[in-house]
């Protein structure tokens, strides 16, 4: 491909005016087996260019430990969608936001009490410089010079939202150029004044993010830059959705509409999402504000033109017809809607008490107070902490700051649920003479992806109080949840919940090639699942999500396992595998 420019108001390739019809889609949301089907669903629909973030949390999960293989190989993405003759775009963050765990930061920065993110704190960009010198040369030798496809790099991400450290802004295009980048550089911010004031310098290309009204956001974006071609970096068709509120969605019609006046304003675009995939495992983010902390769901399917598990649907057509009519067409690709199946229902018929477990799947760390989790050294999943409380003590309200979600029980005995958005302390109890054992199993729900809270640490934040009385000398039980290999299963039998966390454990057999799936819990409350061993997804009865994707090539021929964590109580103990996509 050749390489892309600016000139005037205009993209140029090769000497002649172009324009960009991206489609956002990441290549870590979607299992590599996929990649191929959906970029040629999007080149089918019009679109000549994909877009995607870089997930600094997944590539180095581990401080110092780099990982780009399999689902993570960034070099292979780029170079298929090379091999279908479509531009690249590239935004390596360090901070991405895309509603993903931390905006995309590692858990382990937490660790570094008094760093300021997304500044010119020296650690800070100790460490970012780490991460791009192992990132940007993946980048670098797939630019358009090199035979590659790569024309954009964006430089940090809305960072006028946060922020307005130009210093810090032109740090980090000066890292990517003299790494090797020689790609358009580009800022995308919405399209208010402090957004584009704050995150934008005058010598790196400027473009904005919106979901209606093209006329009057580019309108201002010519106050910030008078001359250069016109680009909506996120053209937000759909929107995510939070645990316990509504489904979005978009009326087909509006969407297409409001990308054809993109067009007609003489713009480039890249349509977010254009297919969202899923966040599995505990990489949902959420959105914090002054009053409420708002947890993502697993399903990235943002409403977009190709669904969660790649079925082109309403909007992807209109979408078509309209980047048709601009001259964006790719006629005689072979697309097909893809399959699912049904799979008879799972019983899941062996238990394992989490905390009957605790000493199988963790070592307890001693300490004077509660340590949150990242001091743990732990990035996702549990915490459980313990103590005793000596007697007798007066009935008093149990008071601590929890992130986020947190099962008290005295003596092994259920007493209720801290949930962080609780305005006022909800547990009290006495203290007999002999004492009391205290047992606190939080959650992590996601850290915030988005605002002026990212510094998220989760577990118990400070201290444990009983009344005014803090309470001392903790044994600290890290549960990240990603080998559950040595849990303790009861034989296969009838089992109930009894107000304790609990893990269930069944098995079904897949006949033939596995098709795609949904688990649908029906009568659990709150939890995850996974599947051969691999963290699919939350699960919680308030919805909107009520079904977890499972991708075929999760599945195997022969018997495969679910094991689902229930923290809050089931009435049956039945996974149902069903062919229907349920995400409210």
């Amino acid at each position: 491909m050749n390489k892309v420019i600016i000139q005037g108001n205009e993209f140029y390739s090769d000497g002649k005016p172009i324009r960009i019809a991206a489609g956002a889609m990441h290549y870590f949301r979607v299992p590599r087996e996929y990649w191929r089907d959906r970029l040629l669903k999007l080149k089918a629909c019009g679109f000549n260019a994909i877009e995607t973030y870089v997930a600094w949390n997944l590539h180095e999960i581990n401080e110092g430990v780099f990982d780009f293989s399999g689902q993570l190989d960034l070099g292979a993405y780029l170079d298929l969608i090379n091999e279908l003759n479509m531009y690249a775009i590239v935004r390596p963050g360090p901070y991405i936001c895309s509603e993903w765990e931390f905006g995309g930061f590692p858990w382990w920065l937490l660790k570094y009490d008094g760093m300021i993110l997304r500044s010119m704190d020296r650690l800070y960009l100790e460490k970012v410089d780490r991460f791009f010198d192992a990132l940007v040369p993946i980048i670098s030798v797939r630019q358009t010079e090199c035979g590659g496809n790569v024309i954009m790099v964006q430089v940090e991400n809305e960072y006028g939202s946060y922020g307005n450290d130009s210093v810090y802004i032109r740090y980090l295009a000066d890292g990517l150029r003299n790494r090797g980048i020689t790609a358009i550089l580009f800022t995308s911010d919405g399209d208010c004044d402090f957004m584009l004031s704050g995150g934008t310098v005058p010598e790196i290309h400027k473009t904005c993010n919106f979901g209606s009204n093209p006329s009057g956001a580019f309108k201002n974006l010519r106050k910030f830059q008078k001359t250069g071609p016109l680009m909506c970096a996120e053209y937000w068709n759909g929107w995510f959705d939070h645990w316990t509120e509504k489904h979005h969605s978009r009326n087909p019609d509006d969407a297409a509409d409001c990308l054809g006046a993109i067009l007609k304003c003489g713009a480039s675009v890249s349509v977010y999402m254009a297919h969202g995939g899923t966040t599995f495992g505990f990489m949902n983010g959420a959105n914090c504000t002054d009053n409420e902390y708002q947890p993502i769901v697993n399903s990235y399917d943002d409403d977009a033109p190709l669904n969660e598990y790649g079925a082109m649907t309403e909007k992807y057509f209109k979408m078509r017809d309209v980047l048709a009519s601009y001259g964006f067409v790719n006629d005689g690709i072979a697309v097909s809607q893809p399959e699912t199946a049904a799979y008879p229902d799972v019983e899941l018929n062996e238990c394992a008490d989490l905390l009957d477990n605790l000493e199988q799947i963790s070592s307890p760390v001693d300490s004077v107070s509660p340590i949150q989790m990242e001091k743990l050294g732990q990035g996702y999943g549990y915490v459980v902490y313990k103590t005793f409380i000596k007697g007798p003590k007066e009935k008093a309200a149990l008071n601590m700051t929890v992130h986020d979600r947190a099962y008290v029980f005295l003596d092994g005995e259920f007493e209720g649920i801290v949930y962080r958005n609780d305005k006022k302390p909800k547990i009290s109890f006495s203290v007999p003479a002999d004492g009391v054992e205290l047992t606190i199993i939080t959650e992590n729900m996601g850290r915030a992806n988005y605002g002026p809270y990212l510094w998220d640490c989760k577990g118990i934040i400070g201290g444990v109080r009983h009344g005014q009385q803090f309470i001392y000398h903790w044994k600290n039980y890290s549960l990240p949840l990603n080998d559950l290999s040595a849990l303790v299963f009861d034989s296969p039998k009838k089992v109930k919940f009894e107000k304790r966390p609990v893990f269930l454990r069944g098995s079904f057999t897949v006949d033939g090639e596995p098709k795609d799936t949904f688990v649908r819990l029906h009568n659990f409350k709150k939890g995850v699942i996974w599947v051969n061993g691999i963290c699919l997804s939350r699960y919680w009865h308030v919805g909107p999500q009520k079904t977890a994707y499972l991708p075929a090539p999760f599945l195997k021929k022969g018997t495969n396992e679910i094991t689902v964590l229930e923290t809050e109580g089931f009435k049956n103990n039945i996974a149902e595998l069903t062919d229907k996509c349920d995400i409210g």
